[in-house]
């Protein structure tokens, strides 16, 4: 967008129109944010500053991943002013974490499965879709090989959970590049703030993690990716599994997709900040998300990520977690194995095959 345009929304105190290209989000979603940010983020005016001037630069250098200078010339502030304004909100957002990032307690089933005769009951206990993504941090030449990962730049590999209405419930930022999926989620689990899965429920993950009772998979060697299927039906229940795991998996691929294009400061491959200020972008990003999908979702947006996804061509050599043979990872396969073995009895018996 042209400077100046930029300019005219952004000067002058936040008399501006406000913009969804410019901040992401409609004129009530922006003022209710404040609103929140000044109750339970504790944040306020200062002596030259509105709450509403603050917000506005913090959405516009996650929106557009600016840079602190261009951001200071917009609105007529210091560097200075504009970075400590900008590390202000961050905190602000995320002091929000336990209103905006709850994890699911798993005493309901979800609409999405009880409503559908693809997903239930065989899927009725699982409380969402869990995985990893990569997103570029800055980091010196010396601790470039630690998070240089399959990207071939550096980047924190992000662990997160969501549910199906495309929140997340869950956000771990910073592990290095390099680091595994299965040990970040065993660090997941074991840590202070760590993911709870409540007792005789699972999330659905990819094969770069391990079996557990709480982490169901899809079945080794067996197609699991939905294009897959777009021409040939499944033949037997171990491809009926990985299809429709793939079909409530896909949640979590829409929700990062999502996140990403509407804040394009986790999407630069170019990134102006370091690790604990990129884990802090992140979480705080995530935390707007989920505030926005119940005020302000974009649906025209969430379309886009849709028609990406669709187009995207199928992953090959895929990482896999190494086979486990735990008495929890055998507890996992039993589930899985008394899902697959159900799902495909009534597919049969119902001449689907």
């Amino acid at each position: 967008m042209n400077k100046e345009k930029v300019r005219y929304y952004l000067m002058d105190n936040l008399k501006f129109k406000i913009n969804r290209d410019i901040i992401r989000m409609g004129p009530r979603a922006f003022h209710d944010l404040c609103d929140l940010l000044q109750r339970y983020g504790g944040l306020g005016p200062t002596r030259y500053a509105t709450v509403e001037e603050q917000v506005a630069k913090g959405l516009y250098l996650l929106s557009h991943s600016a840079t602190n200078s261009e951001v200071s010339f917009f609105f007529r502030r210091s560097g200075e002013t504009t970075s400590r304004h900008f590390h202000k909100f961050l905190r602000a957002v995320i002091s929000m974490e336990e209103h905006f990032l709850k994890q699911p307690e798993g005493s309901q089933v979800p609409l999405e499965i009880s409503a559908s005769n693809r997903f239930y009951p065989y899927f009725k206990d699982y409380v969402g879709a869990l995985d990893g993504t990569h997103v570029a941090v800055k980091v010196s030449s010396k601790d470039a090989p630690r998070y240089r990962g399959r990207k071939g730049y550096p980047t924190l590999n992000v662990l997160a959970a969501c549910t199906f209405d495309l929140r997340f419930t869950y956000v771990l930022p910073g592990w290095e590049g390099t680091a595994y999926d299965s040990r970040i989620i065993k660090n997941a689990l074991a840590r202070e703030d760590k993911l709870k899965i409540p007792n005789g429920k699972y999330y659905l993950v990819d094969a770069g993690y391990m079996l557990r009772s709480g982490l169901i998979t899809p079945y080794r060697g067996v197609r699991y990716h939905l294009k897959e299927y777009s021409n040939r039906p499944p033949q037997n229940a171990c491809e009926l599994f990985n299809l429709r795991l793939a079909s409530l998996r896909n949640a979590i691929e829409r929700t990062f997709g999502v996140v990403k294009k509407r804040f394009p400061i986790i999407g630069n491959t170019q990134p102006n900040y370091s690790v604990d200020t990129q884990s802090n972008i992140i979480l705080a990003c995530c935390i707007i998300h989920n505030f926005l999908m119940g005020v302000d979702p974009d649906e025209e947006l969430i379309a886009e990520v849709d028609r990406e996804l669709a187009r995207r061509p199928t992953p090959r050599n895929e990482e896999q977690a190494p086979i486990d043979n735990s008495e929890d990872a055998k507890r996992g396969e039993v589930i899985r194995n008394m899902i697959a073995a159900t799902m495909w009895s009534d597919y049969v018996s119902k001449g689907a095959r």
